[in-house]
């Protein structure tokens, strides 16, 4: 038997809370009580690790289904055996966000959402009781630029975990990451006060600003700057990507804004093999600066526009 646990008391909010109501409860309490804000506050860690496991419950439909079918057991303080349907499952403690996870739930916890009865290898109590808290799982950001999004990178970063040493790493980043993707890097999160595994560091991808590139999906798109003549009678043009330069047909009369698609030039695609497009936006420039012979031919393109404009105007 273990002692029941209101989880709606817990984060201070009536059983028909909404989804929102329950989810701006537990934010204010965990910044409250988290342990980088009480360093060497027992209790401010305890109270930390019941609002992350009542949230963890009540965030999920299914999960607070479960728990709402405890019914009669309803009263906090009693001693509590589930019910013989309810039957033990696993699920996905992530998803805290930059709060982290507590890991190291409580004996009730595991009792409806741990093992199945009987126990688990490693376990203790009667139906299953929770493992040595865990650490705290950490976040930090990683800058890094197109190139490296399309190659992986290798990043020095020197961290200091709450509990730990400040440590050096050499960690590699896999091609194909993505602008808020999370890199995770197992076992160098913060130490866990009760001697159990310590927690991981993820590490959010943001990207440099560049000065050829912007990154969309699998896509990049790059300008290309070309000349009136060019954009009127077409032809070749050069430009950068990130295989290096190739050359481009420009179509006879493209507009200023017009995409050209270079096939297999983008980034690698997460979902399927290959690589995204290389989107390339056309932009007519006009020379400010005009030699004689340049300034002869437009006036004289001038004089043509003007005598078509007449004639069309008379037609």
């Amino acid at each position: 038997m273990v002692k029941y646990k209101d989880y709606y008391a817990t984060l201070g909010v009536p059983r028909n809370a909404s989804e929102k109501e329950i989810k701006a409860a537990y934010r204010k309490l965990a910044r409250q009580h988290h342990p980088d804000a009480n360093p060497g506050d027992k209790g401010a860690e305890e109270k930390f690790k019941e609002v992350t496991e009542a949230y963890e419950v009540l965030k999920d439909p299914e999960k607070r289904k479960r728990y709402d079918m405890l019914g009669s057991n309803w009263k906090a303080g009693s001693d509590f055996r589930p019910p013989p349907d309810m039957g033990g499952f696993t699920f996905d403690f992530g998803g805290l966000g930059d709060l982290g996870r507590g890991g190291g739930f409580s004996d009730f916890f595991d009792m409806l959402f741990g093992a199945p009865f009987g126990g688990a290898a490693g376990a203790r109590g009667p139906f299953g009781g929770a493992r040595a808290a865990r650490g705290y799982d950490q976040e930090a950001e990683v800058e890094l630029s197109v190139e490296d999004l399309a190659r992986g990178a290798t990043r020095t970063l020197t961290i200091s975990a709450p509990g730990a040493k400040p440590k050096t790493l050499e960690v590699k980043i896999p091609a194909g990451v993505r602008p808020g993707s999370r890199v995770r890097v197992p076992g160098e999160g913060a130490v866990s006060p009760a001697g159990g595994p310590r927690g991981d560091l993820f590490l959010r991808v943001k990207v440099k600003p560049h000065a050829r590139y912007v990154v969309e999906a699998d896509n990049v798109v790059s300008e290309a700057q070309i000349s009136p003549a060019l954009a009127a009678l077409g032809g070749e043009a050069s430009v950068e990507t990130l295989d290096g330069p190739v050359r481009i047909t420009v179509p006879a009369g493209s507009q200023s804004g017009r995409l050209l698609r270079l096939r297999g030039k983008g980034l690698p695609r997460l979902k399927q093999e290959g690589r995204g497009d290389q989107l390339i936006r056309l932009k007519i420039v006009v020379p400010t600066v005009l030699s004689p012979e340049e300034r002869e031919l437009y006036e004289k393109l001038a004089e043509l526009e003007k005598a078509r404009g007449k004639a069309r105007a008379g037609s």
